[in-house]
């Protein structure tokens, strides 16, 4: 399933994300996200909108997934009256157990939503283990 992460990483990145690279304030960018597991798939859904599909990569590396998506800045030289969303290139990372098998993700983006299906890997399945027996009844052994 999903493991937590390193709760100083997390600070670290919630700083970077609140004050900026270089200490000056900015808007947070983050990912919304849903995860949650029905039968033998984990579902994870994160809230990428107006996002071009193109500008979306994911990339899988041993059992940690990172989503980086990017909303291109407003150029036109108009005069902002208000600008609330987050704009620039922005990532998360997915830390996940070895239960899941990350060879089969599927993934799909359809109205500013990017949904991934994570199958559980087989070997995390529940199985019954048959039990070899001997058919022929116990004998003394005489001496």
């Amino acid at each position: 399933m999903l493991m937590r992460t390193d709760p100083f990483r997390e600070l670290d990145r919630l700083t970077q994300q609140m004050l900026g690279t270089n200490g000056t304030l900015a808007r947070p960018s983050v990912m919304p996200m849903d995860a949650w597991r029905s039968g033998d798939i984990f579902y994870v859904e994160l809230d990428l909108p107006g996002v071009a599909p193109d500008s979306i990569e994911l990339d899988v590396e041993r059992n940690v997934v990172t989503v980086r998506a990017e909303r291109p800045s407003r150029d036109n030289g108009a005069e902002l009256i208000a600008a609330e969303q987050p704009r620039g290139v922005f990532s998360r990372q997915l830390i996940l157990g070895d239960n899941l098998d990350t060879e089969r993700i599927d993934a799909s983006y359809d109205a500013g939503v990017l949904a991934l299906q994570i199958p559980v890997a087989e070997k995390a399945k529940p199985r019954r283990i048959s039990i070899a027996h001997n058919e022929h009844p116990r004998q003394a052994i005489s001496v």
